[in-house]
């Protein structure tokens, strides 16, 4: 079975830390620069293109982006695209299936990029979720599918057989990219040594909050995943109830974008107004 003892761990910080390029940054000279939330940046090796700025739909479980009823739903999403935005992040869990179909009915497929993430921890159901989803969503290939909420370091033997279902469903041509999100620091630094991953979803923001570990521990990890090629996607960047400020939520976008090995991240917006925002505060952001 797969695991991480303590020594393994700290070690990997450490080998981590020491390839920062000082304060809160990470060298990233390899990828253009990133003005503008709608700007578009390729995910690691996938070949898979989005705007840094995703629409997520799972704040406090989806219930927030339920609240706006499908009318409100739709108008948000359609907003974000008018914006220049690809990225709608999603997940069975937050039963928001129907919601994003609906709100995206009408628009050509190659304008948006969509992620769903799969609970399933049996390989049949991981194969009836994976076409389901296809239903539920109106798509033929999903373009990333992501194991959904990793606890333990020893996931990558434990979830081998739902891995190996996603792995034929990429074959297949039903999903583009397949990854993991992780709840616990353990579960994530394990993640670094899975090459089976293509893309990550990382809560990082520079307060801890809604995290997996304390950022300096987080951070050199994110780092790791980024060098092995893999799409860098983060969430949690305004925590779970938008920092408190408007001048948090700055804090928060110069530090992850400064990081340079988050490639894109998702936000869950409740209005217009807080898209808008945000698409604002990266550009200050980015000029800072």
């Amino acid at each position: 079975m797969h695991t991480i003892n303590r020594r393994d761990f700290l070690a990997g910080l450490g080998a981590a830390a020491a390839t920062m390029a000082g304060g809160l940054g990470f060298a990233a000279e390899d990828r253009p620069a990133v003005k503008r939330g709608n700007d578009l940046v390729a995910l690691g090796r996938t070949g898979i293109k989005t705007t840094i700025l995703g629409m997520g739909t799972g704040t406090v479980g989806g219930s927030q982006q339920l609240a706006l009823g499908q009318e409100g739903f739709t108008r948000l999403v359609r907003h974000g695209l008018e914006r220049g935005l690809r990225y709608i992040d999603t997940a069975d869990a937050y039963h928001m299936h129907l919601f994003v179909r609906l709100a995206l009915q009408g628009v050509p497929r190659d304008r948006y990029f969509l992620q769903t993430k799969t609970t399933a921890r049996h390989p049949e159901v991981a194969k009836a979720d994976i076409e389901r989803f296809r239903r539920e969503l109106r798509v033929e290939t999903l373009d990333t599918v992501l194991m959904h909420c990793m606890t333990t370091g020893s996931w990558p033997t434990d979830m081998r057989p739902v891995m190996d279902v996603l792995d034929e469903a990429k074959r297949r041509g039903r999903v583009r990219a397949v990854g993991i999100s992780c709840h616990g620091l353990e579960p994530l630094a394990a993640s670094v040594a899975c090459d089976w991953v293509d893309v990550q979803l990382v809560r990082i923001n520079p307060f801890g909050a809604k995290m997996d570990g304390k950022p300096e521990e987080v951070a050199p990890l994110v780092q790791q995943m980024h060098a092995k090629g893999r799409g860098v996607l983060g969430m949690k960047i305004f925590g779970e109830d938008g920092l408190g400020s408007r001048e948090k939520r700055l804090q928060s976008l110069k530090y992850v974008l400064g990081l340079g090995c988050v490639d894109a991240f998702t936000i869950g917006f409740r209005s217009i107004q807080e898209l808008d925002e945000t698409l604002e505060l990266i550009e200050l952001a980015t000029k800072a």
